[in-house]
C-alpha cells in the first residue's frame, strides 16, 4: 500500500507528496487527503501543480532531529591569501560538503553564518564609489551580503545534493533580527568593522559621526554597536520552510539589525549583532536537537595557546559558565561561542551543542572528536 501510494504521489507531480510519502509510509491518509488539495493552473501552455500546504504536517515537528549549524569565518574565507570570489565559492563548497554529510545521515537544519569581511569589502566599495554613487548604510549592507553569501550556501549544498541523489530544497532567507534601541552597546560601539586606516583617516571618519579607535600596534578601526538580538522577524517563515522539508540558510551575519519605533513599525538601525548569539537565539526558538557551532578548532581547551592547553571533550552547563567567568574564553573567539551555547541550553536543558571544525563534523557527531556541552552530565 505504501509503495503504491508513493507511486501514484510522484506520478502526480507533487514533489512534496512523493518525498514526503517515501519519507512518512505510515501518514496514508494524510497524503491521500493533501492529493486531493491539488489545483492545476494552465500557464504558458503548461499545468502547474500547486500545494496548498505540505501533508501530514502534525508528524513532522520542527523540534524533530532539527540542527542549526552557525559556520565561522574559515567556512567562507580560508585565510587572507584567499579571499577573492572564486576562492571564496570553493570554501564554501567543501564546507557544504560536510554539510551534506548531516543532510544524508537525516538531519533537517537550518545554516548560519557570519560576514564580517564581507562587509569590510562591502564599506571599501562603498568609499571607492562614493563620488559616482550614493553611499550604502549598513543595514543593507547586511542584506546585500546575507543574498550573496546565502545564494553561495544554496548553491553549493543544492549541487552537493544532487551529486549525492538526495532530494532537498535549499532556501535562503534573509533575515531581519529586532534588537532594543535603547541597549547600552548603542552608546559605547565596541565592534570594529571595515579595515584599518591610519589616524588622519580616522579622523575623518570621526568627523561623519562615526566612533573610531585604536587597535595597538593595527591603526585605527570604526567601531559600532553590537547589541544583543530580542527575537527573529522571519522566525515563522524558517518554522515553516523546515516543516516542508527545506534546507534553511538565515539568520546571516546575525541577522539585519532592525528597532521598532513609537508606532511599532521596524527599522533599520546602525549596528552588527554577533552571529552565535543570533543562531542561539534561533536555535532555543526552533527547540533544535542540536547547536552546532562550526570553528578553526576541532576542540574548545582550557589556557589555550599556553604551556597548560587541556582539550575538552564534554562541558556541562554549570561547567561552561564557571569556565567563563574564570577567563578561559577570551572575547572575540571562543567567549561569545560559549555565551551563545550557555543561552542556548538554558532556554533548552534538552538540547545538546557542539563545537568542532568542519572537517571533523562526521567523527564529532560520531562522539568522537569535537566538544560537546550538555545541561547536565
Amino acid at each position: 500500500m505504501g509503495a503504491r501510494l508513493a507511486r501514484r504521489a510522484a506520478a502526480s507531480g507533487c514533489p512534496c507528496c512523493a518525498r514526503d510519502t517515501a519519507a512518512f509510509p505510515r501518514a496514508r491518509r494524510a497524503a491521500a487527503a493533501h492529493r486531493n488539495q491539488h489545483t492545476r493552473v494552465a500557464s504558458d501552455r503548461r499545468s502547474i501543480l500547486l500545494c496548498r500546504d505540505p501533508p501530514h504536517s502534525e508528524e513532522r515537528t520542527v523540534d524533530s532531529k532539527v540542527a542549526v549549524v552557525a559556520i565561522g569565518g574559515n567556512s567562507l574565507i580560508r585565510d587572507k591569501t584567499h579571499q577573492d570570489l572564486p576562492s571564496q565559492i570553493a570554501t564554501v563548497e567543501e564546507t557544504c560538503r560536510h554539510i551534506a554529510d548531516m543532510i544524508a545521515a537525516g538531519w533537517s537544519m537550518v545554516i548560519t553564518h557570519g560576514n564580517g569581511p564581507q562587509v569590510g569589502f562591502a564599506l571599501r566599495r562603498n568609499e571607492l564609489a562614493a563620488h559616482e554613487v550614493p553611499m550604502t548604510p549598513i543595514d543593507v549592507i547586511g542584506a546585500e551580503t546575507q543574498g550573496a553569501i546565502g545564494y553561495m550556501i544554496a548553491r553549493a549544498l543544492d549541487n552537493e545534493l544532487k551529486v549525492r541523489g538526495i532530494a532537498r530544497p535549499v532556501a535562503p532567507v534573509i533575515t531581519q533580527v529586532r534588537v532594543d534601541r535603547n541597549d547600552p552597546a548603542f552608546r559605547n560601539p565596541t565592534k570594529g568593522i571595515g579595515g584599518f586606516m591610519s589616524k588622519e583617516k580616522a579622523l575623518e571618519f570621526a568627523r561623519e559621526g562615526w566612533t573610531v579607535r585604536e587597535d595597538a600596534g593595527r591603526g585605527w578601526r570604526r567601531m559600532i554597536a553590537s547589541p544583543i538580538p530580542l527575537e527573529i522577524i522571519e522566525q515563522d517563515a524558517i518554522r515553516a520552510l523546515l516543516e516542508a522539508g527545506f534546507i534553511v540558510v538565515a539568520v546571516g551575519g546575525g541577522g539585519i539589525p532592525v528597532v521598532r519605533d513609537e508606532a511599532g513599525l521596524l527599522k533599520g538601525t546602525i549596528a552588527v549583532i554577533d552571529k552565535d548569539r543570533a543562531s542561539s537565539l534561533l536555535a532555543s526558538a526552533l527547540k533544535a536537537e542540536l547547536f552546532l557551532i562550526s570553528t578553526a578548532v576541532e576542540k574548545v581547551a582550557l589556557n589555550y595557546n599556553k604551556h597548560e592547553q587541556r582539550w575538552l571533550d564534554r562541558l556541562t552547563l554549570s561547567e561552561a559558565r564557571r569556565y567563563l567567568a574564570e577567563g578561559h574564553f577570551l572575547a572575540g573567539s571562543m567567549g561569545p561561542k560559549i555565551e551563545a551555547i550557555i543561552a542556548y541550553l538554558e532556554a533548552n536543558p534538552r538540547g545538546k551543542a557542539l563545537i568542532t571544525k568542519p572537517e571533523a563534523i562526521q567523527s564529532a557527531l560520531a562522539g568522537q572528536t569535537g566538544t560537546w556541552v550538555t545541561a547536565e552530565a
